[in-house]
């Protein structure tokens, strides 16, 4: 289906010109102050992994791909990838490091995930906004401290750094958005 190069967004999948198909990583709409605006995307190629660089003109059409897109509960890792379950007909399906990439860290036992399908094979996957992990270290907080930003860095139970509120100590529960690894808030429970 063709569609303007200036709706796509992160996790379409277009077919281009050499007849392969690339899942978009970013999606950026430029308008320079004189010419005309462009579409900078930053795409994944599904068959082998390897990244490209492509600049469409907005209203330039391109040809997006029909990708499925189901949620799936992770199961584990291995060395196949990662596995996940689809809840309602408790089929498995292992996901190669290469489409999980950064989100690794974040994936916790039992998430509920969106993974995109394309002819059988996952070529994406997209996780709940916010995660809640522990806090497993932080440096002490320095009184009177306040002249400059009062965030401390924090390791999280996944391994991911963060930076925190001078009120947050190893074992506290906190919200982090899945995207960045950025603080959001303690956790309610």
């Amino acid at each position: 289906m063709k569609v303007i190069a200036s709706s796509l967004r992160k996790g379409n999948v277009v077919e281009r010109d050499d007849g392969k198909l690339y899942v978009i990583l970013s999606a950026e709409n430029i308008h320079p102050g004189k010419g005309t605006p462009v579409t900078q995307l930053d795409m994944r190629r599904i068959s082998d992994g390897v990244k490209v660089s492509d600049r469409y003109r907005t209203t330039e059409q391109v040809e997006r791909a029909f990708v499925e897109e189901r949620e799936h509960t992770f199961l584990y890792s291995d060395d196949e990838g990662f596995h996940f379950m689809n809840p309602e007909t408790f089929d498995q399906v292992a996901v190669p490091e290469s489409v999980v990439g950064d989100y690794a860290p974040y994936l916790q036992e039992g998430m509920a995930v969106q993974v995109a399908v394309y002819n059988g094979l996952a070529i994406s996957i997209e996780l709940p906004q916010r995660a809640v992990y522990e806090v497993t270290e932080t440096e002490p907080t320095t009184k009177g401290q306040t002249a400059s930003s009062s965030y401390k860095p924090a390791v999280l139970s996944n391994g991911v750094r963060t930076l925190v509120p001078p009120h947050i100590a190893p074992g506290t529960r906190i919200v982090v958005m899945t995207a960045d690894g950025s603080y959001v808030e303690r956790a309610k429970d």
